[in-house]
């Protein structure tokens, strides 16, 4: 493949939901939100996304996938100390291999366009986007690693380098496993976005429906103190609050319910110098 051109990084704002393939679901909601919620004012962090066959030309140029099939050949559910066993070499394979030249230099090129609209001591989230993410009849939201609070070009690369190793965590091999998937009929994404202090103010999640009875007209938004990974993994009660959609269309007040969660603890950054925070 010397000599050819591999276009293997895209901006936000050429991404879109019909990019599900390429970038996987998480990253092309991303996209799609910048595309058109940042032109009428939303303050959407700006990025860019390492698509997936990016992924592939890592495992091509290093030549891992025969070894790769062959860890994940014999694997089973059933033998949960043999499984670790051969997701923590697979992931080691991934994890130590060179990026591609090209990669690297696409990867740094975006990466000074942010610098450039944040300033030279912007900090990232590096997210894993797989692109069989969010199925009809599976989700592999929550099996593969993100990482927070990245600084400089030597960290976002190695957190790419793990992004892509983390397809072949335990869990994410189990659950493939136990639901039927192809290993290597998935491949793996990754956002890179400005990171935003949510440590130092709140964080939360919005549903577009509520999530208990399917009800279309209402919003439920949860929010917490701090970074919103301790809202993610249910480790705080957050505060909930029910928005009527016509109403609010409407222009009248649109609280339909609102509640008090206790918040009895809150995530912030590790300290200066600690290893970075892992998103499960």
């Amino acid at each position: 493949m010397l000599g050819t051109h591999r276009n293997f990084v895209r901006p936000f704002s050429s991404i879109g939901i019909g990019d599900v393939a390429s970038v996987g679901g998480k990253t092309a909601a991303l996209g799609e939100m910048y595309r058109t919620l940042a032109p009428v004012g939303v303050q959407v962090p700006n990025g860019f996304a390492i698509t997936a066959d990016a992924y592939r030309a890592v495992l091509d140029d290093n030549q891992l996938w025969p070894r790769l099939r062959q860890l994940l050949e014999g694997a089973s559910s059933a033998n949960v100390e043999d499984l670790a066993r051969r997701a923590a070499e697979a992931r080691s394979l991934v994890a130590t291999a060179p990026l591609p030249t090209e990669l690297v230099d696409q990867i740094v090129a975006q990466y000074e366009v942010l610098r450039r609209e944040y300033g030279d001591d912007v900090t990232l989230a590096v997210r894993s986007s797989a692109t069989a993410e969010d199925l009809p009849q599976a989700s592999f939201a929550g099996q593969h690693d993100s990482f927070l609070h990245i600084v400089g070009r030597d960290a976002l690369l190695d957190a790419v380098r793990r992004c892509f190793a983390s397809l072949f965590t335990d869990r994410a091999i189990q659950y493939r496993l136990n639901n039927g998937f192809d290993h290597f009929a998935v491949a793996l994404s990754v956002a890179v976005m400005k990171m935003v202090r949510s440590d130092i103010a709140s964080s939360g999640v919005a549903f577009s429906l509520d999530t208990e009875t399917g009800f279309r007209d209402v919003v439920l938004i949860n929010a917490t103190w701090g970074l919103g990974e301790a809202l993610v993994q249910g480790l705080v009660e957050p505060d909930e609050s029910y928005v009527f959609k016509p109403t609010f269309n409407a222009g009248y007040r649109a609280v339909l319910r609102r509640s008090l969660g206790r918040k009895a603890s809150k995530l912030v950054y590790a300290p200066s110098g600690s290893a970075e925070a892992t998103l499960a």
